[in-house]
């Protein structure tokens, strides 16, 4: 409907926003589980509420991007999860100096954010008295921060912006990278990380109000591997998770059982997969994987497909 009177809907858009009668919508929610965990996932309609969060977004992304450090990739156009791949690599071919790996999350991250803080953090570089008022509506439209919003990617990202930058500028930390709450420290000594993990937890919590989980861990990274974005780092080569792993050749087995064609979905599932293996060490499984099924791509007549097969062998 927005698609076919766009006009109609930007003017009440501007409307509510001029006379600041807008009102965030309320959220739908709904339970999802990964990773053993589950999480409450909120949802909020297309109009008006997402079409402000992208307007207001084409403003303001560009002034709180030049708050990040290069070491933070969730959410970032031109980094993400790959981008964050690359250079895990590049800081393990310092052999000496990463030597030992604290890996730590916050505690329930996206619920404890503190509206009280966020608004301070916004208030470094946002002064707009308007743009404020329309912030603080969308902050204090649920508890915390809820997943699914599109604006909490930002919020939570700016959240953590300027422990980054202690992190690297008073702590004077090289090797680090976070990838939402998840962060990853490396070092040549582990007396120093223990000393720093006690740092960083009354850190967050005298200045964030956050509690890092109790589960954090100082542990050599050649022996053990850093489990990370989705893949294992041991240094010389990288595997992608276990779990990943597992239920690529789970998916790939069921493939090669199926008595129909295979689908575009199905193509689009199997390289899926091998965008996670060509950034590791996981030649091994790729041809495993695509034994199971490369037979069945064979008889596809798509030009695509042909593509995959010749990628995959």
């Amino acid at each position: 409907m927005v698609n076919t009177y766009p006009e109609k809907y930007f003017s009440q858009i501007h409307e509510t926003l001029k006379n600041k009668t807008f009102e965030n919508s309320p959220y739908k929610m709904f339970t999802r589980t990964e990773r053993g965990k589950e999480r409450e996932i909120f949802k909020l309609p297309y109009f008006p509420d997402r079409i402000i969060h992208h307007c207001i977004m084409q403003v303001l992304e560009p002034i709180w991007m030049k708050v990040f450090i290069q070491d933070t990739y969730a959410s970032m156009k031109g980094r993400g999860i790959h981008g964050g791949v690359k250079r895990m690599k590049q800081f393990l071919k310092d052999s000496v100096n990463t030597q030992y790996c604290l890996k730590l999350d916050v505690k329930k991250f996206y619920p404890s954010i503190d509206h009280n803080i966020l608004k301070k953090i916004v208030r470094m570089k946002i002064k707009c008295k308007d743009t404020l008022w329309l912030l603080d509506a969308i902050i204090d439209s649920a508890e915390g921060v809820p997943i699914g919003n599109y604006m909490s990617q930002y919020f939570a990202n700016l959240y953590l912006a300027y422990f980054d930058h202690w992190i690297k500028e008073e702590k004077k930390v090289k090797y680090y990278a976070r990838y939402c709450d998840d962060i990853v420290i490396l070092h040549a000594s582990k007396e120093f990380l223990h000393i720093l993990a006690d740092e960083i937890k009354r850190y967050v919590k005298t200045n964030l109000n956050l509690e890092i989980k109790h589960n954090w861990q100082v542990f050599p990274t050649r022996t053990r591997g850093i489990d990370f974005l989705g893949y294992r780092f041991f240094g010389d080569y990288t595997l992608i998770r276990k779990t990943i792993a597992t239920s690529f050749k789970r998916k790939a087995l069921k493939l090669c059982r199926k008595s129909e064609a295979l689908m575009k979905c199905d193509i689009c599932m199997l390289m899926s997969y091998l965008g996670w293996l060509i950034h590791g060490n996981g030649h091994n499984l790729l041809k495993y994987g695509f034994n199971q099924t490369g037979n069945r791509i064979k008889a596809t007549t798509e030009r695509g497909n042909e593509k995959i097969f010749r990628l995959c062998y």
